[in-house]
């Protein structure tokens, strides 16, 4: 245990990575996601893939406290939780793939899908069937074979509410409820395929002050009203990340 403490500790770039997640944590709380999308990016410059996941599903464990209370009342919560269990099912495969497959594959994978998906909603794309199970269900576990295999939960579920017709605030509310919980729900499966060590939840941990105030700030940023510019900066942190992904960059 204390061996795993100091580990924790003298990660290298702990301080980076705390105000990453402290940012991470504020852009959360105002958008409803977006969190994991800036923080990987960073975390992976100093921390393997499966420990930057691990601690940052354990850092998330403070929106339960923070952010979900009132999110949870307007969400559809057969809707949600239909994408939660798909989620977490396919999540399995995803952890099983990240422990066998290149990383920079699966980071153009990522990229290409989110770059793509983003350039149909700038230009307006909509689906225009009521969802329903079959839909949920299909998009949940799209969600989590990626969120396994990248740690990036939120893109594929989160373009799919944005495509919608949703109010603001209720796609917020979806967003959060499916990402607070399904990251709470990676942790056992992580542990048991033996990607979740001690020194990961540890670090986890001393994320959770800096996050949780972070979704706090953001959550008090938050406006219902101003939906056009709600939309204009998710767009634009899907963006960003798409770009701090590209494996382009680690040869810099």
């Amino acid at each position: 245990m204390l061996e795993a403490l100091t580990a924790a500790l003298e990660t290298a770039g702990l301080v980076w990575l705390g105000l990453t997640v402290l940012v991470a944590g504020i852009v959360y709380g105002f958008a409803g996601f977006g969190a994991a999308l800036i923080y990987m990016p960073v975390a992976v410059v100093f921390l393997p893939p499966a420990v930057a996941i691990a601690a940052f599903s354990v850092s998330a464990l403070s929106s339960f406290f923070t952010v979900v209370p009132k999110a949870l009342p307007l969400v559809d919560r057969k809707g949600v939780s239909i994408l939660i269990m798909s989620a977490t099912i396919a999540a399995s495969v995803g952890f099983w793939v990240l422990s066998r497959t290149d990383v920079t594959v699966i980071r153009w994978v990522v990229v290409i899908v989110c770059a793509v998906t983003l350039l149909a909603l700038i230009a307006g794309w909509r689906y225009s069937v009521e969802p329903n199970t079959v839909t949920r269900a299909g998009i949940g576990l799209a969600t989590g074979f990626v969120g396994g295999v990248s740690g990036l939960l939120g893109p594929i579920m989160v373009l799919f509410q944005l495509a919608g017709r949703d109010r603001v605030a209720v796609t917020r509310a979806t967003t959060i409820v499916f990402l607070t919980v399904t990251s709470l729900l990676l942790l056992p499966l992580m542990y048991l395929q033996g990607l979740l060590t001690l020194t990961s939840v540890l670090l986890g941990l001393l994320f959770l002050i800096p996050y949780g105030l972070g979704t706090l700030v953001g959550q008090a940023l938050f406006v219902p009203d101003r939906e056009r510019f709600y939309r204009l900066v998710a767009y634009a942190i899907i963006a960003a990340a798409t770009l701090a992904g590209l494996p382009l960059w680690d040869s810099v």
